[in-house]
């Protein structure tokens, strides 16, 4: 997640983002604020197209409101070589990985993820401060 992207940043963040996703079903470039220059929207498409990582312009005041720009190309099979050797360098990633596992062999959600604030409490309010959010 960026706090803006500007022409001067869209490339390096972008390619972070096809870095970073290389091994999901899809990734995603996330944005609270976007520069709406035609030429950075093309250029954003181009790179859509090419690689095939999505945008969202992220409203952190009301999450409902937030807006897929351009949606990711889904890819067919997960990149099983790379998710294995990300198991191997990090540790949470592995944790993750093998909560995921256990809860597909158990079929129900056993393990924890992230917490899912909702929108407007105190709690979640903290955390957007905290993270420099807004």
């Amino acid at each position: 997640m960026k706090i803006e992207i500007t022409m001067s940043t869209l490339k390096e963040y972008y390619f972070q983002a096809v870095s970073n996703s290389s091994w999901a079903h899809e990734g995603y470039l996330v944005t609270l604020k976007l520069d709406d220059e035609p030429s950075l929207i093309d250029e954003i498409r181009r790179l859509n197209n090419s690689f095939g990582i999505g945008l969202i312009k992220l409203d952190p005041i009301n999450i409902e409101q937030s807006e897929i720009v351009f949606s990711a190309k889904t890819k067919d099979f997960l990149d099983w070589e790379t998710i294995d050797t990300l198991t191997k360098l990090n540790f949470d990633f592995q944790n993750f990985i093998k909560d995921f596992i256990e809860d597909i062999n158990i079929k129900k959600v056993k393990s924890e993820y992230d917490k899912v604030l909702a929108t407007n409490t105190e709690e979640f309010n903290d955390y957007v401060k905290q993270k420099q959010i807004m």
